[in-house]
């Protein structure tokens, strides 16, 4: 970040990496978030994981958002990151949900430890 007068001018390059590490985070975070719902569970692993399991998939999935969250500040003011965020999470929810719908094994890619039965 450069300060020209008093106003923060973003660097391109590590604009564009803030923001996609923040969609990546979004991702991730959503599709944790699903993945703790025991109906998406049994549909990616054909068997519902142990409630503990669960929960820490809900941790993980809240953690990445608000990471995705923090990212997006660091790479806008406020008003846009919120702005940005929204989007990145309404993008995220449309992936994970057709991807859910067509493929829902590919879910696993994010909780590689539990094993399919």
């Amino acid at each position: 970040m450069r300060l020209r007068g008093r106003q923060r001018v973003p660097d391109p390059a590590s604009h564009g990496s803030l923001l996609s590490l923040a969609l990546i985070a979004s991702g991730a975070g959503m599709g944790w978030l699903a993945l703790s719902m025991q109906v998406h569970a049994q549909q990616a692993w054909n068997h519902v994981p142990s409630p503990t399991t669960l929960k820490w998939l809900r941790w993980l999935g809240s953690a990445a958002l608000l990471t995705a969250f923090a990212l997006c500040l660091a790479a806008d003011h406020a008003t846009m990151a919120v702005l940005v965020w929204f989007m990145a999470l309404a993008g995220a929810a449309l992936i994970v949900a057709f991807t859910l719908s067509w493929r829902p094994q590919w879910l696993r890619l994010l909780a590689p430890w539990i094993r399919s039965r």
